[in-house]
């Protein structure tokens, strides 16, 4: 399983908005072969942080989708958010 976060800072007028963006990302990744799926976080103990976290089955099909949509959701993503780092993250052990 591979996993990709995405840290950002958002101002809490653009959290909104933010959050639109963010399901507009997800129903593009639904339908993306691979993806399981997507979760928006809050922070906790970090003034307006959030996350977007994307749950795949495969780093490839994460490769792909991101090479295919990526600059479009991007010009089509409208809240005014700052990037502060992205993770890739390989599961190892689970337990339920």
């Amino acid at each position: 399983m591979f996993i990709h976060v995405v840290l950002f800072v958002v101002k809490p007028k653009e959290v909104a908005k933010y959050r639109q963006d963010s399901l507009m990302w997800a129903r593009h990744t639904k339908k993306a072969c691979g993806f399981l799926f997507y979760r928006t976080m809050k922070r906790y103990g970090a003034k307006d942080q959030y996350a977007s976290v994307y749950i795949w089955e495969k780093k490839i099909a994460h490769d792909n989708f991101m090479r295919q949509y990526h600059d479009r959701l991007v010009g089509k993503s409208r809240a005014k958010v700052k990037v502060l780092d992205y993770y890739n993250l390989k599961q190892l052990d689970c337990l339920r």
